[in-house]
């Protein structure tokens, strides 16, 4: 009875990392997918950086 526990405990811990896995895979996913939509507009905002520093 107690190893069954044992068992248990061990397998529910595996199955938590993996569902922390597949959260990581998901939100670089969706990061990824959010750079590449909006590059012209990250790319426009750097330039503005730079041209606001090299003035000063």
């Amino acid at each position: 009875m107690l190893e069954g526990m044992k068992n248990l405990a061990i397998k529910e811990e595996g199955q938590a990392l993996t569902e922390y896995g597949l959260i990581i895979a998901l939100v670089s996913v969706l990061l990824a997918g959010s750079l590449i939509l909006f590059k012209t507009e990250i790319a426009g905002v750097f330039t503005k950086i730079i041209a606001a520093l090299k003035s000063t």
